[in-house]
């Protein structure tokens, strides 16, 4: 069984397989990713009540919940793909890690964004230095430190090390992010949808919310695997099977 197992996971971390099979993928995944925004979008910015406190601006959530979410996640992802790499030699791995920074950095930027969007009528100001916003900043650093190490080096060996220990260095960040809110004195509200206890955010409010995560994280996949796959063809370009794709 064991050795079934290691064969696979091998088999899975080769690029060309990876290449290959994920070509089948895309379609269906667009497909959903497409579908899922369309429907939460529709439903979150036109059919969910208005908020007591907030009226219509709180509709942000839609967007900046996912992408603040998938920013963290991303790193997580970024960080796995790094210590696979780094423990098990397996190419694809390093090439998933640089693939997830840029993605990971545009996400946390978004987030960043649009919660200075939001801010602005919440709270009469489009910054402030609060431990969230504080933490969030940090975590773009860490992506484009990420992004810069990549291109840092001409050796495509260091350079995909120095990455790696740098995103698993990094994970300390995403715990802060998460528990700012209860740590330390912070104009964040804390979590309104919660694994472990009751979620405070409506259920008309809620399910479109959802919704959108879904879509956000199906767009995600659809990223990681477009920039994987250009990265595949970047590194095994002189392989016969990328030159076969290319005649």
């Amino acid at each position: 069984m064991w050795q079934f197992i290691k064969k696979w996971f091998h088999r899975f971390g080769t690029p060309r397989w990876f290449y290959h099979t994920t070509s089948r993928w895309l379609p269906w995944l667009a497909l959903v990713s497409i579908g899922l925004l369309v429907l939460g979008s529709i439903w979150g910015l036109g059919f969910a009540p208005e908020d007591a406190r907030q009226g219509n601006s709180y509709r942000i959530i839609y967007i900046h919940v996912p992408i603040s979410v998938l920013a963290m996640v991303g790193y997580y992802i970024m960080a796995a793909a790094g210590a696979v790499a780094l423990i098990w030699k397996i190419k694809l791995a390093d090439m998933v890690m640089v693939s997830a920074a840029p993605i990971g950095a545009a996400f946390t930027f978004l987030a960043l964004l649009t919660g200075s969007i939001w801010g602005k009528p919440t709270w009469g100001t489009y910054w402030v230095w609060d431990a969230r916003i504080t933490s969030m900043l940090v975590l773009l650093f860490l992506y484009l430190g990420v992004i810069a190490l990549n291109q840092a080096f001409t050796s495509r060996d260091t350079a995909y090390k120095a990455c790696a220990i740098l995103s698993l260095v990094g994970t300390v960040n995403i715990p802060i992010i998460y528990k700012s809110v209860d740590w330390w004195y912070t104009l964040h509200q804390p979590a309104t949808i919660k694994l472990t206890g009751a979620s405070t955010i409506h259920p008309d409010m809620l399910k479109p919310l959802l919704v959108m995560i879904v879509g956000f994280y199906c767009f995600y996949a659809l990223l990681l695997i477009l920039h994987t796959r250009v990265e595949i063809l970047r590194r095994e370009r002189r392989s016969s099977w990328v030159k076969g794709l290319i005649r």
